[in-house]
């Protein structure tokens, strides 16, 4: 018999041990051991399982019986904290927290050693991407991963484009569903596609980089121009988390980003999450499920479970040595896409002129532009330019001296297009 203990006995905790008891006969073929649900950690009193539960986490640290330990409390120097007791202790974990291993991953595979630490459920829920990028992939040099990985924002941008929108009401009934917190800056904002971005790339191309040092934009600025612009033009907006190698560096970022209606990941709507992974042997693969969700989280933990039982021992991030010698991550400068600008401007002879010049001036060449009145300002036009490749750095210099022209009003909007 294997013994499981639970850190957090939430909505995920509550599922996993509910499927651990419900489907008991096929987890015990597969595993061939039966597993079960020991003790569970919750801050509130619970009375609802056939284990007793506990609000002190050490108690199951250090219950010597306990063989794996389930962390789904959230958070991330507490769960680090009790993490590295438990396989201090020789306990294996399964865990689900992203955001302790956007910060912690290269630390815990240490101190892990040959003690399984597993994590699949802390990318894309239900979506098995961890075990595709360490094991189905594995003879594969990961030229990109591309992935929408926040259904919470998926949910949003699908709305604004299928319903025609505007952001502040699909917030709202994203948070009357329950698909956004009260405070919806994490998955809005772009930090929590961010830290499972950080997670596949650590897989993909050994890169140690924090969420601090990587490009990270939400979908907050995003107007019914936009929308309407990437209509006409046949592109879809998805709040994209990029890893892609270009030569020796490595770009890592997510921003709001215009892709092809043609492409796969277009197609991917609602609360759903899908990451498509090249690599130089397979070529497009793509991954897609719910992205969220107690059951489908749970699957993924169980999964984790069942393969150490089955006696996995593979490396944390899947390398036993360093992937590629001399891969560095790429500044935010140094990035390279095309882009959408829209930029309001007054409504009078030689304005073009005057911004399409600075454009120039600063090499940054230009694909396609339409002009359209601006609704919210008389005598204003809004200007919207794709430009071929050019470098962030270009980019960001070019929106820092078109905001200070005087016949430019407000902010410039700015959306990068991947081809």
């Amino acid at each position: 018999m294997v013994r499981v203990g639970i850190l957090g006995v939430g909505t995920v905790g509550s599922s996993v041990a509910k499927i651990l008891k419900e489907n008991s006969d096929i987890i015990e073929a597969r595993s061939g051991k039966k597993i079960v649900v020991t003790r569970g950690v919750s801050k509130e009193a619970r009375d609802d399982f056939d284990f007793p539960i506990t609000d002190n986490p050490l108690d199951i640290i250090n219950d010597s019986e306990i063989d794996i330990v389930v962390e789904v409390m959230g958070g991330i120097d507490l769960p680090y904290s009790l993490v590295k007791q438990a396989l201090e202790n020789g306990k294996a974990v399964v865990t689900a927290n992203k955001a302790m291993l956007a910060y912690h991953r290269y630390e815990l595979q240490e101190i892990a050693g040959d003690t399984p630490l597993m994590y699949e459920a802390s990318t894309a829920g239900g979506i098995p991407i961890i075990g595709a990028l360490r094991n189905g992939l594995s003879a594969n040099h990961i030229e990109s991963i591309m992935g929408i990985m926040n259904g919470t924002c998926n949910f949003m941008l699908t709305k604004m484009i299928n319903d025609s929108a505007n952001y502040s009401d699909v917030l709202a009934e994203a948070q009357k569903l329950g698909y956004a917190e009260a405070n919806p800056t994490f998955d809005v904002g772009g930090f929590d596609a961010s830290h499972k971005l950080l997670i596949l790339a650590s897989i993909a191309y050994g890169i140690d980089a924090k969420p601090e040092d990587i490009l990270i934009e939400g979908i907050d600025t995003i107007t019914a121009t936009d929308v309407a612009f990437a209509k006409d033009f046949d592109y879809a907006i998805k709040l994209l988390g990029i890893a892609k190698k270009v030569g020796n560096g490595i770009e890592l970022r997510v921003h709001p980003t215009m892709i092809p209606v043609s492409s796969m990941l277009s197609k991917v709507d609602g609360v759903m999450n899908a990451v498509m992974v090249k690599g130089d042997c397979v070529g497009e693969t793509l991954y897609y499920g719910a992205g969220a969700g107690g059951d489908a989280t749970a699957s993924s933990i169980i999964a984790d479970i069942i393969d150490i039982v089955r006696g996995n021992t593979n490396p944390m991030l899947g390398y036993k040595k360093p992937l590629e010698s001399g891969l560095t991550l790429l500044s935010k400068d140094e990035i390279h896409s095309h882009y959408y600008l829209r930029v309001g401007v007054e409504d009078k002879k030689g304005v073009l002129a005057e911004v399409t010049n600075l454009l120039s001036r600063l090499d940054i060449s230009i694909e396609a532009m339409m002009q359209k009145p601006d609704d919210d300002k008389d005598e204003c036009v809004e200007l919207l330019f794709v430009t071929h490749e050019c470098m962030e750095k270009s980019i960001q210099t070019a929106i820092s001296e078109l905001e200070k022209l005087s016949v430019v009003h407000g902010k410039v909007g700015m959306i990068r297009i991947e081809q």
